[in-house]
């Protein structure tokens, strides 16, 4: 590359947001390769200026670069990089520093020295880049950053930071390594995004990766190394292989959505955010953020912000990040649906945002959890721990009408089992268990807000599928998480399928009139779409297939047999809490005495029931009032809401699925231990050679602890 091109010369000085997009205009318009490593400088330049300590007070310090503003700052080569500030008062914040082009070309000039000088060109073929010269462009990047600090401190992620402090985050060293091997001439290596994670893809057919950088809090060094690996554990790290891979404009894309405006923990510089918000819509007019669903999500929290007349909605730009992760990724990112969540929440949407965090649970089911997932593990523990008990708190208390709407809604209900089904099966096959005591007790006291009227208006069916097990028995065998992810990924998507034939039963519901008169609409028996866990009490059959509640039947009577061992016999009806602690429920005392045995009293009331049901349309429908006369005499609601019908996947959900759906009294401590039950969480006896993802480096070792 040649340096900085003279049409974006004559953009300076940067004096103004307008300026600022005017530059960014050029290079995205007027040329097939965007210099990353000069945007990124000054970029890097403005956001020190909006996010540090502009006064200068006591505790700045002048060789601190976080602390450069107004004044010129000597870096290790003895480059003056002067940054000047629109002149203002004292005591008044300045509107917009000025950037002038000698500050940026001297950085940019130390950058290029830098690489050129440290890369040997003779040693590699032209044309396309190899493993071994990406792994040498991120060692010298990699050796020159100071080690005393914290990576993952704000507004490090730019070449500014890099070049007049020695300091970079993870995002950083990627867009560093990739600016430098454009600088020397290899326009094939680009930007891979995941949502947590950067690396670079290379090679003639940009199929090759690298890691050239670290995550998290860790130092193990991973440089030069393929992602194969990460992807064959399953980790949300890497998207099962569905990152976003960028071109040049993209790559532009993501120095703008990493920009931060926060000045502290409180405070955002209204300044930089709205220039951050313009350099969106220009990247968004051309068509750049069109397959990159988390520079949608941030374009749409700014809109949520300040919105821009005449632009799509906060709620537009996040339904199109998630239209734009189904179609192009395969429903593999979860942070489109937490926007969309955390903004209806905001907005006191519950019942929406519900639904939104229920998809993402949904989402990050597809993967095995680690230890490097903690980010998306804090933000499902936030919205578990936090926001959906304070739903259903206020609710409870009779607060807001809103999360009264969410307590009272069977599909709310199915949407909280849905999302804690989600986590779940995220926690099956991996190695590291997701839930603990603290979720357990969360999800008890959350469980409790909805009435039983309410959880037993949910019909849940398994979605585990026969091959869904078979892969799973086959996974702890051979120790191949593949497969099982695999087979996770084909469970889920069964689930449009099953959805379908679910509505088709419910178009055959009946009604029947329980013991309080009160309509309840019951969906025709769950459909069984493979082995369902926990659930072998009714239909069991035996090694030959016989079943053996039908073969036990001669040895039973034969009055007893046709009640108990009836399908359509209503266990619940036997339940305490369904008569308010009489154990005998629709019975007086006074038909207590009168009967001469307690099957006298079971079987007539059962006869009654039988001989009622099909005349009850008619009565209905001759004396409409006479149900409503009854309800309000009782304090009940008249018209029940409709079944919600949901499908579960996890061993943990299916075997709580009675409990959680019955209106029968909840068994606390039965609950609490099965979700905490670590024995769901399956670790492969002999685990799977990696020899075949190690593309170059030894093999990935234990990090040490400091």
């Amino acid at each position: 590359m040649a340096g900085i091109r003279d049409s974006s010369k004559q953009c300076f000085p940067l004096q103004d947001i307008k300026s600022v997009v005017s530059l960014f205009r050029t290079e995205l318009t007027e040329t097939t390769e965007p210099n990353l490593a000069m945007l990124s400088i000054a970029t890097g330049i403005i956001e020190n200026v909006f996010t540090s300590n502009r006064g200068g007070g006591p505790g700045s310090s002048s060789s601190d670069p976080e602390a450069i503003v107004g004044r010129a700052a000597v870096n290790n080569s003895g480059i003056v990089a002067a940054v000047a500030v629109a002149a203002a008062p004292v005591g008044i914040e300045p509107i917009f520093p000025v950037v002038e082009l000698p500050s940026v070309e001297a950085l940019y000039c130390k950058f290029e020295t830098q690489i050129k000088g440290s890369v040997d060109l003779s040693d590699y073929k032209p044309g396309y880049a190899t493993r071994g010269l990406i792994k040498k462009v991120s060692d010298i990047i990699w050796s020159s950053l100071t080690r005393s600090y914290y990576k993952e401190k704000a507004h490090l992620q730019s070449l500014f930071s890099y070049l007049t402090g020695n300091k970079l985050d993870c995002f950083g060293v990627a867009v560093a390594v990739v600016a430098a091997c454009q600088i020397l001439g290899y326009e094939d290596v680009h930007l891979a995004l995941s949502e947590d994670h950067a690396w670079v893809v290379f090679g003639e057919d940009g199929t090759d990766t690298a890691e050239v950088t670290w995550h998290g809090k860790g130092n193990e060094d991973k440089r030069g190394q393929s992602i194969k690996l990460g992807v064959a554990e399953g980790s949300w790290l890497y998207l099962n292989d569905h990152p976003v891979v960028c071109d040049r404009r993209m790559e532009v894309a993501a120095l703008v959505s990493a920009v931060n405006p926060s000045v502290s923990s409180s405070l955002d510089s209204i300044e930089l955010a709205s220039l951050q918000q313009d350099l969106m819509w220009l990247l968004y007019d051309l068509g750049h953020l069109k397959k990159y669903p988390m520079a949608l999500g941030n374009l749409g929290d700014l809109e949520s912000i300040d919105p821009t007349p005449g632009r799509p909605s906060t709620i537009e730009l996040f339904e199109e990040a998630i239209a734009v992760a189904e179609n192009d990724y395969d429903n593999h990112h979860v942070y489109p649906y937490t926007y969309l969540g955390g903004h209806l929440y905001r907005n006191y949407e519950y019942k929406k945002a519900m639904e939104q965090w229920a998809e993402a649970s949904g989402v990050i089911s597809r993967y095995n959890y680690n230890r490097e997932d903690e980010e998306v593990y804090k933000e499902f523990m936030e919205i578990a721990n936090d926001l959906i008990p304070y739903i259903v708190k206020t609710g409870s208390a009779g607060g807001a009408e809103a999360p009264m709407k969410v307590i009272n809604d069977p599909e709310c209900y199915g949407d909280f089992l849905r999302f804690y089904d989600g986590i779940c099966l995220w926690e099956e096959g991996s190695t590291t268990p997701v839930l603990h005591i603290t979720w357990a007790k969360r999800f008890i006291a959350s469980l409790t807000r909805f009435s039983a009227d309410i959880r037993e208006l949910v019909e849940v069916e398994s979605g585990r599928s026969c091959r869904f097990h078979l892969e799973e028995e086959g996974q702890g065998e051979n120790g191949n998480d593949e497969d099982g992810r695999e087979a996770k990924n084909e469970v889920k998507e069964e689930e449009t399928e099953v959805k379908k034939e679910a509505k088709e039963e419910e178009a055959g519901v009946k009604k029947r009139e329980d013991f309080n008169q009160n309509i309840v609409v019951k969906g025709s028996r769950q459909k069984k779409t493979g082995l369902s866990l926990g659930t072998d009490g009714q239909g069991r059959t035996d090694a030959k297939g016989v079943d053996t509640a039908s073969a036990a039947t001669p040895f039973v009577d034969a009055s007893c047999s046709d009640t108990m061992l009836n399908s359509e016999t209503d266990f619940n009806d036997f339940l305490s809490t369904r008569s308010n602690g009489s154990a005998f429920p629709g019975m007086t005392m006074e038909s207590v005495m009168k009967a001469e045995s307690p099957a006298e009293m079971a079987f007539s009331r059962r006869w009654k029931s039988q001989m009622s049901e099909d005349e009850e349309g008619k009565e209905l429908e001759d004396d409409p009032d006479s149900l409503n006369s009854s309800s309000d005499s009782l304090g009940l609601p008249v018209c029940r809401p409709p079944v919600a019908h949901i499908m579960l996947y996890s061993a943990k959900m299916l075997a709580l699925r009675e409990i959680l759906t019955s209106s029968g009294k909840l068994n606390m401590a039965a609950i609490q231990l099965q979700l905490t039950a670590q024995s769901q969480v399956h670790v492969s006896k002999r685990p799977r050679s990696i020899s075949e993802y190690e593309d170059y480096g030894s093999l990935r070792r234990r990090p040490r602890r400091e």
